[in-house]
């Protein structure tokens, strides 16, 4: 109860600073507006020229981009600001604030910012994904919507854990910005399926970048392709991940000076 009351403050402020500046909701909502359009037009353009892609049809293909949309907007609104907070704080040696509070460390330095205007993209991704879900010709069972929201969350937690460990390497290296860009480059080709890829991308983004749990796996599940096996994998790597991650943030935490340094 204490963490939620503490989330909730902390997102309240961001929000409240967020509506100061209104503007940035109308540049936001063309920006995400031209990205769905581009997308649209990208899959439309494959279709005309083949039934499929990599086995996955035109509804399959919008589903899995509606998933793309909203787990970047859970990228975008509440993972990213964090981490490029941390890593300014840790470079400006303002970190001592978030040692000095009663809470975990890694905890408060996750749930300090929130960017309002990207939750815009929770809407149009949910639009994209109800749209290729009324399209699609197979059914889609309670059992399916279960799995897609238990991988999803899983997924989501993933793409969380890596940032954390990337981000984290600050307390060593003070900058971390070239790597956090390049996994902003990556997370782009998450807006297609990984199984179209070559094997060694297919791994690095399963296995080093996880998109294919985040966004792959779910859209597997609401178009009835998704196996046991993989939600084992996919539930069983989170744990993987997240006990990884956290053993790679203590670590790291060790190596932070502070102000005084």
């Amino acid at each position: 109860m204490r963490a939620m009351r503490l989330l909730g403050t902390h997102w309240r402020i961001a929000a409240m600073n967020e509506l100061q500046y209104r503007a940035n909701f109308f540049v936001q909502l063309l920006h995400s507006g031209l990205s769905l359009v581009t997308g649209l037009i990208a899959i439309w353009l494959v279709f005309q020229y083949t039934p499929s892609l990599g086995g996955w049809s035109q509804p399959e293909l919008l589903i899995v981009m509606g998933i793309h949309i909203i787990v970047g907007a859970v990228l975008r609104s509440f993972i990213e600001p964090n981490m490029r907070r941390l890593m300014d704080d840790v470079e400006l040696g303002t970190f001592d604030y978030v040692m000095t509070k009663p809470v975990d460390p890694q905890i408060l330095a996750s749930i300090r910012e929130l960017r309002v205007w990207h939750l815009v993209d929770f809407v149009l991704g949910g639009l994209v994904l109800g749209y290729g879900m009324i399209q699609l010709s197979t059914t889609t069972s309670a059992l399916d919507v279960v799995a897609f929201g238990a991988t999803l969350l899983a997924g989501v937690l993933m793409v969380y854990c890596v940032w954390i460990m990337i981000t984290s390497t600050a307390f060593r290296v003070v900058r971390s910005q070239e790597v956090l860009n390049l996994f902003e480059g990556f997370y782009q080709t998450g807006r297609w399926p990984v199984t179209i890829y070559p094997v060694w991308l297919r791994g690095t983004l399963t296995f080093v970048i996880p998109l294919a749990f985040a966004i792959t796996v779910p859209a597997e599940a609401l178009s009835d392709r998704l196996s046991a096996a993989t939600v084992v994998l996919a539930m069983s790597f989170a744990v993987v991940i997240v006990v990884v991650s956290r053993a790679v943030w203590r670590m790291n935490l060790k190596h932070y000076s502070g102000a005084s340094a």
